[in-house]
């Protein structure tokens, strides 16, 4: 079975006047491989890939899996066509990846039966680990928890990034033991690891990521004083970052620190200026 324990970082797209910055992006990984996260997801929901051509979806994958130089790479698979999505599987399958992030098919709300169905679909395809994402808010529609306790049976299906706002059903989840737990809410990054959830993929974790990878590693050793501390110094800075629609609070983070342009793809829009002068007031390294 695969390994999707840690800290992992759902990286962004930048964007240097309309063009997909591929030299901030591997300054990027460079300097998260450097903090000690367990891995990337290239080309999730915070990575803009709906706003990305194929041809620009690919260059951005090739440029993490160049960068990453052994640390493990997820890439994000989302559409709502199970044969489009399906091909695309077929393609990843070449790539040296360490498994493939499957979101439920977005605005067309099939019921749970074709949740079972799609995702088995997929899943026979790939020869990578799958990791489910369950993320109603994007997609409108909730992968139920009797459903992916159904698709944890599939021999491929070995974790789920777990964004369904359900204390319950994370629980559920990792009491079944079958798949590994992430969390995907940064708000539930604690109570996550601390119910022995894997992990998180963390959009937040882009900025002061050595203090994430503390937060993991400090619950994982069972020092629970030593994470509640660190979680609690996170807390206003996962606020902020959580605050605006994702990826626009990290983007403009990281552009105050002068490590990419803050760009983002219509119709997303760049944070506020309020969310700006938050972010002027508040320790983004270290």
């Amino acid at each position: 079975m695969s390994n999707f324990s840690g800290i992992w970082i759902p990286l962004i797209t930048p964007f240097s006047r309309g063009v997909v910055d591929h030299g901030a992006l591997a300054a990027l990984i460079d300097s998260y491989r450097s903090a000690g996260v367990a891995g990337f997801v290239a080309l999730g929901s915070t990575g803009e890939p709906a706003a990305l051509s194929r041809d620009e979806q690919d260059a951005v994958l090739a440029t993490v899996l160049r960068e990453a130089q052994g640390t493990p790479v997820v890439a994000g698979v989302s559409g709502n066509q199970t044969a489009q999505l399906l091909e695309r599987v077929r393609w990843l399958n070449a790539l040296p990846l360490a498994g493939i992030l499957m979101s439920a098919p977005y605005y067309v709300r099939p019921s749970q039966a074709g949740l079972v169905a799609h995702f088995t679909t997929l899943a026979d395809a790939s020869a990578k680990p799958v990791v489910l994402y369950d993320i109603p808010c994007r997609t409108g529609v909730r992968i139920e928890l009797d459903t992916i306790l159904t698709l944890a049976a599939h021999p491929r299906i070995e974790a789920i990034k777990d964004c369904s706002g359900s204390a319950e059903t994370t629980l559920s989840l990792i009491l079944d033991g079958r798949l590994q737990v992430l969390a995907g809410n940064d708000d539930a990054i604690f109570s996550t690891l601390c119910m022995g959830g894997a992990g998180a993929i963390s959009a937040s974790a882009h900025v002061r990521t050595e203090r994430f990878v503390a937060l993991y590693r400090a619950l994982a050793q069972g020092d629970l004083a030593r994470g509640r501390a660190i979680y609690h110094e996170l807390v206003p800075l996962m606020r902020a970052l959580t605050c605006e629609p994702n990826p626009a609070p990290v983007k403009a983070a990281l552009g105050a620190q002068q490590l990419i342009a803050n760009e983002l793809r219509a119709p997303m829009t760049p944070a506020s200026e309020a969310l700006d002068a938050l972010l002027a007031q508040m320790q983004l390294t270290g």
